[in-house]
């Protein structure tokens, strides 16, 4: 227990400032398409639970930050909580001029997009992130050309030698070693087929990538699919690749998309036993790679923001009733029945839902603790 606590101690900082920014900026999202749409809005707060400090704005909204810093709501009018689930009793005594400034009066497609622009503007955030660190940073790349082939490794049983060029994985093509290696890495123990060139001829080269640990700078083991090979600067070309700001925006949309792909592929290889399910992290876990990736500067600081920023957009987007894809689910539902689900059925659901999160929470947060323990 003590050398949780000092882990937490070490680490705590960075993660509340990272995590309460792209809390911020998620339920910012909300904040102004409501306002946009409207609808009147009671509180905005990060955090949950009491308040540590607030105003009121000339609008009547509550500003606050509140002393739990893993999450934040927005609070509209006619709400019962911060879940946003509609308070039946008080929209029943509401007058019309009220009812169509709360949350349950407003139209349809309103609700829609006020509930869906938190997660659009975590992905909004994620790709400005990336876009200022391509634009600063440029990015190191290589060339696929492999220098060295482990001699038990797949890659090996399957044919490739030192030399060649990877020019395509599925028929998708390949431009850089890193392009192989996060292909290959969320497809453990899954048949992929490996196009080479060698001597100005192409082969297809089918294989199954290894499930392998691997550990990291910091000494977090990490599960990944492996093949086999190494490149080199001598055969890889090692360098910085720059990028104008429009490329950069480019790349970042790009980076994006393949971090929302990579996660479903993850989640998909639980379910198919491909992967560990104790790979799932939570807060403490967030809290450890804040603090590890702080140690390494504001460049890698903002790259954790912008990857945790995705996920968050896309935590959010689970139709699971208390987030915002349950919100969603419902609306999807009342524009199919042209009426919204009963009260009873909404208040099974949240209750299904919040039931579901909490598990959730429980699972990552005892696999954080072990990761920490070893």
């Amino acid at each position: 227990m003590a050398d949780i606590y000092t882990f937490l101690m070490g680490n705590i900082v960075t993660f509340i400032l990272v995590l309460s920014l792209l809390v911020f900026v998620h339920e910012m999202g909300h904040y102004l398409v409501g306002r946009w749409s409207g609808i009147r809005i009671l509180a905005f707060s990060v955090g949950f639970g009491p308040e540590i400090f607030g105003f009121n704005d000339r609008h009547g909204t509550r500003w606050k930050i509140s002393v739990i810093p893993l999450g934040g709501y927005v609070r509209f009018f006619g709400d019962e909580d911060a879940s946003s689930k509609p308070d039946s009793d008080k929209l029943a005594a509401m007058s019309e001029e009220d009812r169509a400034r709360s949350f349950a009066g407003a139209k349809l497609w309103k609700r829609a997009a006020t509930v869906a622009a938190g997660p659009i503007a975590n992905f909004l955030l994620a790709i400005a992130i990336f876009t200022l660190l391509f634009s600063i940073y440029g990015r190191s790349v290589a060339d696929p050309v492999v220098s060295e082939v482990t001699p038990d490794g797949v890659a090996a049983a399957a044919g490739i030698l030192p030399g060649d060029l990877l020019v395509a994985i599925d028929g998708g093509k390949v431009e850089t070693f890193d392009d192989v290696r996060r292909y290959v890495a969320i497809r453990p123990s899954q048949q992929i087929v490996v196009t080479i060139e060698r001597g100005g001829q192409k082969l297809d080269l089918p294989m199954v990538p290894q499930r392998v640990d691997r550990t990291d700078q910091f000494g977090n083991k990490i599960e990944v699919g492996q093949i086999g090979i190494v490149t080199s600067k001598e055969v890889g070309n090692f360098r910085l690749q720059t990028y104008t700001p429009l490329q950069a925006l480019r790349e970042s949309v790009i980076e994006t998309r393949d971090i929302v792909t990579g996660t479903f592929k993850y989640i998909g290889n639980i379910f198919r036993g491909t992967m560990r399910a104790d790979q799932l992290g939570g807060p403490i876990r967030v809290a450890q790679a804040s603090g590890q990736m702080a140690s390494l500067g504001i460049g890698a600081v903002l790259q954790l923001a912008a990857m945790l920023s995705v996920s968050i957009g896309l935590l959010n987007l689970m139709p699971v009733p208390v987030l915002d894809g349950g919100h969603l689910m419902f609306y999807a539902v009342e524009a199919v029945r042209g009426k919204p689900l009963g009260a009873k059925a909404q208040e099974i659901a949240f209750r299904i839902g919040l039931a579901m999160i909490l598990t959730l929470m429980v699972f990552t947060t005892w696999n954080d603790v072990g990761a920490i323990r070893g």
